[in-house]
C-alpha cells in the first residue's frame, strides 16, 4: 500500500477512531461523567488532527502542482472525515442538553416541597 491509498486509509482510520471516541464522550455524558466525556472529546479532537493533517498533505501537493488522480477511496475517506466534524457538532449539542438537564434536576432537588394541594407559581 502506498501514496494515495495509504493517505486514504490513514484517514479512514482516523475518522472511525474519532467518531467511536465521540460516541463514547456521549455515553459519558448520559451517565452524569461529564468531565470524563468533555476529556473523550479531546482525545477524539487529537485523533482527527491526524486525519487532517495527512488530508492537508494531499491538498498542499495539488496546490504544488502534483496531479492526483480521482480516487473514490479518497472521497469515502473525506466523507468520514466530514461526517465526524458533523458528529462532533451534534454530540456537543447533546452534551450540553445532559448538563443542562442534570443541573435543572439537582436545582429542583433542593427546592422545598409544596404542602399538599398547593401549587406552585409559573
Amino acid at each position: 500500500m502506498e501514496g494515495l491509498e495509504l493517505v486514504s486509509f490513514q484517514l479512514i482510520s482516523a475518522a472511525g477512531g474519532a467518531k467511536s471516541m465521540l460516541i463514547e464522550a456521549l455515553q459519558l455524558a448520559k451517565k452524569g461523567d461529564f468531565q470524563a466525556a468533555r476529556d473523550k472529546i479531546k482525545e477524539a479532537d487529537e485523533c482527527f488532527v491526524q486525519g487532517h493533517q495527512s488530508h492537508m498533505e494531499l491538498l498542499t501537493k495539488q496546490a504544488e502542482g502534483e496531479s492526483l488522480p480521482f480516487d473514490l477511496l479518497l472521497v469515502h475517506a473525506e466523507d468520514q472525515m466530514m461526517s465526524v466534524e458533523i458528529t462532533k457538532l451534534l454530540v456537543e449539542e447533546l452534551i450540553e442538553l445532559y448538563e443542562n438537564k442534570a443541573a435543572d434536576l439537582q436545582s429542583a432537588s433542593h427546592r422545598p416541597e409544596q404542602p399538599q394541594g398547593s401549587t406552585r407559581p409559573l
